[in-house]
């Protein structure tokens, strides 16, 4: 199995007590059964909508929280989680984008947290979550077309050795390290605070590594829990 282990500083800590989250890492073996994602999805949309985690609502706005902690509008630059709900509670179902990226997504929705997927061989060094001091790069589309941008100084960032990963905490990934099913090292966060249950992080990671296991049988996994006390 390869390196690669995440940091969470310190001001991170301070700024959302209690933060912790799960890392998966993944050698691939393949997709195999791509249905395994799109029923993924499906049976996370009915239970949001019919039974739903009785968390959920309190994780989400603790995020809403945390995001105005660090200067990013909520209602404009949501959590990847409070997005993704958004989408399903307006129109029912999510479109399929690619089997990997389903899957994550379904888990996101259904235990209502933000999850982030990598191509871990595309990230230079060690992730690490950070409060950026706004001269990183960060590199994405603009109306289609390469752009690079950079973070307000303060805002929470993933970054490598390169730049930047994610911006707004897990609001936006970037295009270098973007995951889809052709990547042979995959890197998952499932990212908590405090209004979620330990044991409902632990079953949201369980839930999305035997998803991968049914999709991409033979592949290497391993967990790891990160964050305040953890890392």
């Amino acid at each position: 199995m390869f390196s690669f282990t995440p940091d969470v500083e310190l001001t991170i800590i301070a700024l959302a007590p209690g933060f912790r989250a799960i890392s998966i890492l993944v050698e691939s073996a393949g997709v195999q059964h791509p249905q395994v994602a799109r029923d993924a999805v499906d049976n996370a949309c009915r239970a949001m909508a019919a039974d739903d985690v009785p968390y959920a609502e309190a994780h989400i706005n603790a995020w809403r929280e945390v995001f105005k902690q660090f200067g990013a509008k909520p209602a404009r630059t949501p959590s990847s989680v409070e997005a993704l709900r958004k989408r399903v509670a307006r129109d029912g179902a999510l479109p399929a984008i690619d089997p990997v990226v389903d899957l994550y997504n379904a888990i996101s929705i259904q235990y209502a947290l933000p999850i982030g997927g990598e191509n871990a061989a595309a990230c230079v060094g060690n992730p690490r979550l950070v409060r950026a001091d706004g001269s990183e790069r960060f590199d994405t589309l603009k109306q289609g077309d390469p752009c690079i941008e950079s973070p307000e100084p303060g805002e929470v960032i993933w970054r490598d050795d390169l730049g930047v990963t994610c911006r707004r905490w897990n609001w936006r990934q970037g295009v270098r390290t973007r995951l889809d099913a052709s990547a042979q090292k995959m890197w998952f966060i499932l990212e908590s605070l405090p209004e979620m249950p330990i044991d409902a992080l632990h079953q949201a990671s369980d839930a999305l590594i035997a998803g991968l296991e049914a999709m991409m049988p033979g592949s290497r996994i391993e967990k790891q829990l990160t964050g305040a006390g953890f890392s």
